[in-house]
């Protein structure tokens, strides 16, 4: 191989292993999930506006929602580098592990953070791009704190994390409806066995980090129980609404109450086994009820717009 090939090589691999932790570090995955949600919000609220489900205006608000939701979690990782290195499933993110400078990754999530809401305020509407923005902040200012604090962090940290529905409705409606708030409790009720299952499945790495979940502050794990229980219970009903409410049709209504009834099964599941959390089984069920929050999800809101019906 000659030496421009090798260096062409080189360069290429740098720039692969560069954007995989561009991707860890704005958490890929869980921006894709936001992006979607957000997506089901405009499709909605673009049939009430009348602005085309699928338009310009679509693609500037999920670009815009995608920048700030990519920065929040960068700064999230800048805030939570020393944690991350005391727990197995973070240590290897591109700071903790040494991979990227701290100037470097405070840069980036602040170019995306601030951009992106300034992004939204210009090509979508100044409320779209205010509401993304205290979405951050309180993300930032409030949950991520408060995890190092108290379990009661999971509810405050559900406040923002329901937002991404109302911030597509506002990109598309510039204002806040009825709808706004069917899509913020669904997404407000799913989070609590989605992240007390990931809690459960992680407690020694959380308790490691200093990360008070209900988990490590309550060891039995009978309190995290009754709380995804209670949770799942309420969003079955919560679920029905966009079909209840005439947002969605029949299809909707039939099919999120078998997604939703699913869901309850596998935290039944898990309530009843009455085994520690640390019991190998017991984070078994907890891996198969988190399987169950991830898939629940994009079905549940695919489901709501392939069935919608003109509001």
């Amino acid at each position: 191989m000659s030496t421009t090939a090798q260096l062409l090589a080189f360069r290429k691999g740098r720039l692969t292993l560069l954007l995989a932790d561009y991707a860890e570090l704005t958490k890929l995955r869980v921006t894709t999930l936001i992006v979607m949600t957000a997506w089901c919000g405009f499709f909605f609220a673009a049939q009430k506006s009348g602005v085309s489900s699928l338009s310009w205006e679509l693609l500037h608000a999920l670009l815009g929602i995608a920048m700030v939701s990519s920065g929040t979690a960068a700064l999230n990782e800048v805030m939570e580098r020393d944690v991350d290195s005391f727990m197995r499933r973070t240590a290897q993110r591109p700071l903790p592990a040494g991979r990227m400078s701290l100037l470097h990754a405070i840069l980036v999530a602040l170019l995306l953070t601030i951009g992106g809401s300034l992004y939204l305020s210009k090509f979508s509407n100044p409320l779209t791009g205010l509401l993304t923005f205290a979405t951050a902040v309180v993300y930032l200012a409030l949950y991520t704190p408060l995890k190092r604090v108290s379990p009661a962090c999971t509810f405050v940290g559900a406040f923002p994390g329901a937002m991404p529905g109302v911030l597509g409705w506002t990109a598309a409606r510039n204002q806040l409806d009825w709808g706004t708030l069917v899509l913020f409790a669904i997404l407000f009720f799913w989070q609590f066995p989605h992240f007390f299952s990931i809690a459960w499945l992680y407690r020694e790495d959380y308790e490691k980090g200093g990360i008070r979940m209900l988990p490590v502050v309550e060891s039995d794990g009978r309190s995290t129980a009754v709380r995804i229980l209670i949770y799942s219970l309420v969003l079955t009903p919560v679920s029905l609404l966009p079909g209840l409410l005439g947002m969605a049709g029949r299809i909707y209504l039939l099919g999120a109450f078998a997604l939703s009834v699913g869901l309850l099964y596998f935290a039944v599941r898990l309530v009843n086994l009455n085994l520690p959390i640390t019991h190998a089984m017991s984070k078994a069920r907890a891996r198969q009820l988190l399987q169950a929050t991830v898939i629940y999800l994009p079905l549940l809101f695919a489901l709501m717009m392939t069935d919608s019906t003109r509001l």
